[in-house]
């Protein structure tokens, strides 16, 4: 009966953030503009990494690479949730929503390691500033970009295969925004310890794998910090890490509340805040975390911005 119903399952219903249509219509304009703010952020960053040539390094490199990894991770949740606001049909079909959630997986799993490459970066940068680039060389950067995209491509692929294996009956109702391990394993109609087992063991292993290289890496880099004489010394290598901090704690700590979690507290309407703020609001805050705080890249904006108005 049970694979019956699976069989039978051609689209979910996202109930999305509200079901009011005037508060709808409200978070629409409020979403979109976010949206724009957040694509244009990460787009300047990155054309201010490839105009620049005083950013041609490694640091800047990653942190490219992640504005693109930010385009892309807000992308896959955004504009369905635009369109959701707008039409009183909010269905995703079946494949739809296993796309959706391979990709989601994919590349909040890429954004894990690509942190963790960037503490890297900074350990190599304050800890062995006259091997750094020895060590961060251009081939290093490429391994570490391609390491964390296969990494997370097979790690997406494990639990999106595991949660869409299991029988859906009874309601289709999504109780969140876009497709999630924690809200699709509340609508299964078996037991899914297995499915939970894998979260932690996979899931949970990956997070505190990049998270343990991440904090070895700050442990070092704030022990060398204070070996450091000079007051104006310690607070210009700290403040190459603060911005890299402040989206650590962000990210990592509304992801590993969403997951690490058991079933029972899934798919409660306080999950849709967090869920918004890995999804949303960081990639949203990124750009302004990293250029409001970097002298180079506020520079570099500038100057981008100086010779667009000169040819208009």
């Amino acid at each position: 009966m049970s694979n019956e119903n699976q069989t039978l399952i051609t689209d979910f219903t996202l109930v999305g953030l509200s079901e009011n249509p005037k508060l709808k219509l409200f978070l629409f304009i409020v979403f979109f503009v976010m949206y724009i703010i957040t694509i244009g952020g990460n787009m300047s960053i990155i054309l201010a990494y490839n105009f620049s040539p005083n950013l041609q390094n490694p640091m800047y490199f990653f942190l490219t690479n992640f504005s693109i990894l930010e385009i892309f991770y807000i992308s896959t949740t955004a504009p369905k949730l635009l369109s959701n606001f707008l039409s009183e049909h909010t269905t995703i079909s079946f494949y739809g929503c296993a796309a959706q959630l391979y990709c989601v997986l994919l590349l909040a799993g890429t954004e894990f390691y690509i942190l963790a490459a960037m503490a890297y970066d900074r350990y190599s940068a304050i800890c062995h500033p006259l091997l750094y680039t020895v060590i961060m060389n251009k081939i290093a950067c490429l391994q570490l970009i391609a390491g964390s995209w296969i990494i997370s491509a097979a790690n997406a692929l494990i639990h999106t295969s595991f949660t869409f294996t299991v029988p859906f009956c009874g309601s289709h109702r999504i109780n969140s925004f876009f497709c999630d391990v924690p809200v699709l394993l509340k609508l299964a109609c078996k037991d899914t310890w297995i499915n939970e087992l894998i979260v932690f063991i996979f899931g949970g292993g990956m997070t505190v794998a990049s998270l343990i290289l991440t904090v070895i890496s700050y442990v070092k880099i704030i022990t060398t910090i204070l070996n450091i004489h000079s007051t104006s010394g310690r607070k210009k290598a700290f403040s190459t890490c603060t911005s890299h901090l402040i989206v650590v704690t962000i990210f990592y700590g509304s992801v590993i509340f969403m997951y690490l979690r058991p079933r029972s507290s899934y798919g409660k309407d306080e999950d849709k805040l967090v869920s918004v703020m890995y999804t949303i609001i960081a990639p949203l805050l990124n750009p302004f975390i990293y250029s409001l705080r970097n002298k180079e890249v506020k520079i570099a904006m500038g100057k981008i911005m100086y010779r667009l108005l000169a040819t208009l």
